[in-house]
C-alpha cells in the first residue's frame, strides 16, 4: 500500500487513527497489538504471500534475541547466536534478492544451473536490517530483550517505516514500544510533516520522474547532450524528493502514534564533500553500516592505512550490494569507496573555495545517480558518454527544450527547497509577531498542499516510491 494512494489516505489511515485513539485509548497492549495487525495488513495489501516471509523473519529474530539474551545472562560467549542471526538474515536476503544474480554469473562462467524466477518482496532489505538490528542491539546491551514476539513484530513491521525506512535501530525505539506518550503537539506536528512529505512526493518527485524516465528511455545515440544532463539532474532531484518525502511521511506518521524516529535526510545537496554528503543522505543506512560493519572492522581507529582502506572498501561494497543485485549498484558502491578514500588519503595543498567543493561534490553525486538509475552497465556508460557529447544527436534537441520549458516552475521549486530555505523561513516566522496569524497561514498552506496532492492522487497514475525496490 502506498502512502500516496487514495486507499491509504481515505480508508486505512483514518480507520487506524480512530481505532487507536477512540476504541483503544489508554490500553497500551491492545494498541500495540492493533498496530501490529494493521501493519501486517498494510504490507499484505500489495504482498499477500510475502507477508509470511516477514512473519518468519520476525519469529526467527525473536528467537535469536532470546538466545543472545540467555547466553549473555549465563555469561557465555554471545558470538555464536549473533553469527547465527547474521547468517539467517543475510541468507533470507540472499535467496530472494541475489540468488538469481549469482546463478547468472556462475552460468556465464560455464556452469549450467537452472535459474529460478524469484519475485522480490517489497522492502525486504529494510525490514531484514531492522530485524537484525534488534538481535545485535540486544547483544550489545543497547536494548532490553522482548519476551513477547508481538512487540518484536511491532518493531520490525510498524507500517510507517516498514517498506522504505528510515531503518530504525532497536535501541532508538525500544523504550517507546511500551512507554511512549501521545500528545496533541506531536500529533499535529506529525500530521503537518506527513502532508509536507506527501506534497514533496506528488508535486515534485513525480514531476521530476517524468523528465528522468523519458531521458533514460531514449537510446544514447538519440540523446542530445542537453537532454542527457536534464535527465540526470531530473533524476538527482527525483530520488532526493521521492526518498526524503517517504521519510518525512514515515516520521510524521510515527509521531502521530507517539513514536519518535531519527531524521533520515539533512539537506544533502548542500554538501561540500562526499563525506559530508553521506552524513546528510539516507542517514539511517549510513549509521547502520557504520555501527554494525565499519566500526566492528576497526573503523578509523586502525594502525595502518591499508586497514582503513579495507574497512572503507568492505563497507561501501556492501552498501552497493544492499541496494540491488546488479553490476550498476556494485560499481556505484565502488565509485563512492574511491571518492571517500581519495578524500581521506590525498592531502590538499590548497583548500579550494567552497563553491568549487560544492560543484565537484554535486557533479560526482550526479554521475553516481546515473549509475544508480541505469538498467545495466552499458546503459550507464552510454548515458554518461552522452552527457559529454559522445555519440549524441547534438548539443540541443526539441525534447530538451520541451521538457525544460514544461517543467521550469517545478525545477525551480525543486532546486530551491533542496537547500535549507524552509528552516530559514520557519525561524523567521517563529521570531515574528503576531504568531496567531502566522500559525493560521502555516496551517492553511499545509492544508492546501494536502488538498492539491490529494487531487493529483485521485486523478493520477500509479507511481511507487523508488526505494520500494530495495
Amino acid at each position: 500500500m502506498l502512502f500516496s494512494s487514495s486507499v491509504f489516505l481515505f480508508l486505512f489511515l483514518p480507520f487506524a487513527l480512530i481505532v487507536y485513539y477512540v476504541l483503544l485509548a489508554r490500553r497500551r497492549s491492545a494498541q500495540n497489538l492493533f498496530l501490529l495487525l494493521a501493519s501486517l495488513l498494510f504490507y499484505a495489501w500489495g504482498e499477500p504471500w510475502f507477508v509470511l516471509v516477514m512473519v518468519l523473519s520476525i519469529l526467527a529474530n525473536y528467537g535469536f534475541g532470546l538466545w543472545v539474551h540467555h547466553a549473555a545472562y549465563a555469561k557465555q560467549n554471545i558470538r555464536l547466536p549473533c553469527i547465527a542471526a547474521v547468517l539467517a538474515n543475510i541468507g533470507l536476503l540472499f535467496v530472494f534478492k541475489y540468488l538469481t544474480f549469482v546463478l547468472d554469473i556462475v552460468n556465464h562462467l560455464g556452469a549450467h544451473f537452472m535459474v529460478p524466477v524469484i519475485e522480490l518482496p517489497i522492502g525486504i532489505s529494510f525490514f531484514t536490517f531492522q530485524a537484525l538490528s534488534y538481535v545485535l542491539d540486544v547483544g550489545r546491551g543497547h536494548g532490553q530483550v522482548q519476551r513477547s514476539p508481538l512487540k518484536v513484530g511491532l518493531y520490525v513491521a510498524f507500517f510507517p517505516q516498514l517498506i522504505a525506512g528510515p531503518i530504525v535501530k532497536y535501541e532508538t525505539v525500544a523504550a517507546q514500544i511500551d512507554n511512549r506518550k501521545e500528545t496533541w503537539d506531536d500529533f499535529s506536528a506529525g500530521a503537518c510533516r506527513f502532508c509536507i512529505g506527501l506534497g514533496r512526493k506528488v508535486l515534485i518527485a513525480n514531476q521530476m520522474a517524468v523528465i528522468a524516465d523519458r531521458a533514460f528511455a531514449v537510446p544514447a545515440g538519440e540523446l542530445s547532450t542537453a537532454f542527457a544532463w536534464l535527465g540526470s539532474i531530473g533524476y538527482t532531484l527525483q530520488i532526493f524528493y521521492d526518498f526524503s518525502a517517504y521519510s518525512d511521511m514515515a516520521i510524521g506518521l510515527g509521531r502521530m502514534f507517539g513514536f519518535h524516529f531519527l531524521e533520515n535526510f539533512n539537506y544533502p545537496y548542500i554538501s561540500t564533500s562526499i563525506t559530508e554528503f553521506w552524513r546528510r543522505w539516507h542517514i539511517s543506512l549510513s549509521t547502520w553500516f557504520r555501527d554494525y560493519v565499519y566500526i566492528p572492522l576497526g573503523g578509523n581507529r586502525v594502525d595502518k592505512r591499508w586497514k582503513l582502506a579495507r574497512n572503507l572498501f568492505i563497507t561501501w561494497m556492501l552498501t552497493g550490494i544492499w541496494h540491488g543485485a546488479n553490476w550498476t549498484f556494485i560499481l556505484w558502491g565502488f565509485f563512492y569507496f574511491v571518492l571517500l578514500a581519495a578524500e581521506k588519503f590525498i592531502p590538499m595543498r590548497k583548500t579550494p573555495p567552497l563553491w568549487c567543493k560544492w560543484l565537484f561534490t554535486m557533479l560526482m553525486v550526479n554521475f553516481g545517480w546515473v549509475l544508480f538509475r541505469a538498467n545495466h552497465l552499458r546503459h550507464a556508460l552510454q548515458y554518461l558518454g552522452a552527457m559529454f557529447g559522445l555519440h549524441t544527436c547534438g548539443l540541443w534537441d526539441e525534447r530538451a527544450v520541451f521538457y525544460l520549458l514544461e517543467n521550469i516552475p517545478v525545477l525551480f521549486a525543486a532546486l530551491l527547497f533542496a537547500a535549507p530555505v524552509a528552516p530559514w523561513l520557519r525561524d523567521k516566522i517563529a521570531a515574528a509577531k503576531p504568531r496567531l496569524l502566522l500559525d493560521i497561514a502555516y496551517a492553511a498552506a499545509v492544508l492546501l498542499i494536502m488538498v492539491v496532492s490529494a487531487s493529483y492522487i485521485i486523478k493520477g497514475t500509479y507511481n511507487p516510491f523508488i526505494y520500494f525496490n530495495f
